[in-house]
Order: structure tokens, then C-alpha cells, then sequence
């Protein structure tokens, strides 16, 4: 099922491993410095991790973040959309998100994905992506 949220505009849903983690502060930070180039295009940004809505609201608050995080603990949407895998850290296999992007259009189809995804280049990529599919379906 497609939240009715992502019927309505062009959308980015990208997923990160933690918040308050280094690599995934500066990913929210940059989409936070970006938001006026995603407002007037009409295209709105999702981030989502498997943190507690408590967990996202200080992240929030911390770091002034102009968007949505939605909360997966459960990692139903993580794991239908393959976010959910092995990852490896010095040498233990252990389960987690994975930093992967995802475009989804107006009508809630995926349009674009980016798997293992710079924290910082992701931003201008997504949004550039957003713009020439936006574009081509005009």
C-alpha cells in the first residue's frame, strides 16, 4: 500500500542506519540545506530509519530539520523494499538499513533507486533525477 502522501507530489524516501550518527546527520543536514530547491519543484523528502518517533522528534529539534522522518522499528517497509540486509562492521555480519534512495512519482510508482548512497552527493543526485523524470513524464 502506498501512503496517500506519495499520490500527491513527486517524492524522495531515502533511508539512513541512525539518527544522530555522523554519516547520517550530514545526509539530513544537506536535505535540510537543499529544501527550498525540492519546495519549488514540488517534490517533498522522506527520510526514514527504524528509530522510535521519540528518537526522530530530538533529531529533529537538534538539527532544525524542515521534513518528515518516518519511524519503520518494526522494518516492514525497510524489508519490502529490500533496505533491510546483512552489513558488515570489522569483520561481524550483523542486519541493518542500508543508506538507499528511492524516487517514487505522483501515482506512487518507483521510479529510481540508488542503493549504498553518499550521505552528502545523494541530495544533489535525487534531486536532479526528480527533475528530468518529472520532466519526462510531462
Amino acid at each position: 500500500m502506498v501512503p496517500k502522501d506519495f499520490k500527491k507530489k513527486w517524492t524522495i524516501l531515502y533511508f539512513y542506519p541512525r539518527d544522530n550518527t555522523p554519516g547520517c546527520t550530514k545526509q539530513a543536514c544537506t536535505y535540510r540545506d537543499s529544501a527550498r530547491q525540492f519546495e519549488k519543484n514540488d517534490i517533498q523528502v522522506f527520510g526514514v530509519s527504524a528509530d522510535s518517533l521519540e528518537s526522530h522528534a530530538k533529531f529533529q529539534s537538534k538539527f532544525a530539520l524542515n521534513f518528515p522522518l518516518l519511524s519503520d522499528p518494526e522494518k516492514k517497509l525497510s524489508q519490502a523494499l529490500g533496505v533491510w540486509r546483512d552489513k558488515t562492521l570489522y569483520g561481524r555480519v550483523y542486519k541493518g538499513i542500508n543508506r538507499d534512495s528511492f524516487l517514487v512519482d505522483p501515482k506512487g510508482v518507483i521510479r529510481k533507486v540508488w542503493r549504498k548512497v553518499d550521505p552528502v552527493k545523494s541530495v544533489d543526485e535525487t534531486l536532479k533525477a526528480a527533475l528530468e523524470e518529472r520532466g519526462s513524464t510531462r
